[in-house]
């Protein structure tokens, strides 16, 4: 059975990182998880390592973390509902690495994390920091930005977050096996909704394109149980075309809360790939993405 008993949620205080937030505190509410909400304040001689830090400076540095942590305190009273466990943890260092070393020391299962998912420049359109966790995170990391439908609704004196149509993608390696345990245990869940999704990136030809479609519909169909399908509505779906496109497309249509897509190793040919489609899903998808390495 698979377990999320830690999550992590960096933070700088944005309205990105708010709204991370409500989706790690929903998911740690349904696998009654613990939430790590982190910040982290960068050296204030990063820019000037040759100089040693002058008293006046090291203790304005130290006054700066204290209100730091403060601020971390409040951000969680705020946002957090009485009694679930949070732990507010301030870092000093870079950004990412102090993320990614918060998430192997504490036995994170998870890292929640905002990002602005501009469009335009694809090297950019992340931050630098979102992009690296995703690239080497060796947990899963879901990037969150703000949906632009009502699929995961929120309502004053309601759960803040609901998971009700998942997307799930695969290109049938053993990433996306990985990856359909997380899709499948987060639509059991929030009793959810979930679309399994493969692109298939050459059409066959016109006579063998019914053949072919139903021939990947049963492969993707084949890790879903008989127990799976009593718990919820399952649908699969085999297209043509541009993985990225169509992945987008899907999800604008069923309106999904979550796009859920395994992710290959950390050599450069896989990191192109990353690059490629599951990168691309996060700028442009209408909703989360939850990638799982394998």
């Amino acid at each position: 059975m698979l377990k999320i008993q830690r999550i992590l949620c960096p933070t700088d205080f944005s309205e990105f990182s708010e709204r991370a937030f409500d989706y790690a505190l929903s998911l740690a509410q349904h696998y009654g998880a613990e939430v790590l909400l982190q910040h982290v304040v960068r050296p204030l001689n990063i820019g000037y390592p040759e100089y040693a830090l002058p008293d006046a400076v090291s203790e304005f540095y130290g006054e700066l973390c204290e209100h730091a942590e403060d601020q971390l305190r409040e951000f969680a009273k705020a946002h957090a509902p009485d009694g679930h466990p949070t732990r507010a943890i301030v870092e000093e260092g870079g950004v990412t690495e102090r993320i990614l070393a918060v998430a192997k020391e504490q036995s994170v299962d998870l890292i929640v994390m905002g990002t602005h998912g501009r469009k335009g420049f694809e090297r950019l359109a992340l931050g630098s920091v979102t992009e690296k966790v995703l690239r080497k995170a060796h947990c899963p990391v879901m990037a969150v930005r703000k949906p632009e439908h009502s699929a995961a609704a929120r309502a004053k004196g309601t759960e803040p977050i609901r998971l009700d149509r998942i997307l799930f993608c695969s290109d049938f390696s053993a990433c996306s096996s990985r990856a359909f345990e997380y899709a499948l245990s987060i639509t059991a869940q929030y009793h959810a909704e979930l679309s399994l999704l493969h692109v298939m990136e050459r059409e066959p030809s016109e006579a063998n394109l019914q053949a072919e479609t139903e021939k990947l519909r049963k492969r993707l169909e084949e890790p879903v149980t008989e127990e799976a399908r009593k718990l919820c509505k399952i649908q699969s779906v085999v297209r043509a075309g541009i993985p990225h496109q169509e992945i987008v497309r899907l999800a604008q249509d069923t309106q999904a809360a979550l796009v859920v897509v395994g992710v290959h190793g950390h050599h450069a040919l896989d990191l192109a790939l990353f690059g490629s489609t599951t990168y691309r899903v996060i700028q442009l998808g209408p909703c989360p993405v939850f990638a799982v390495h394998d």
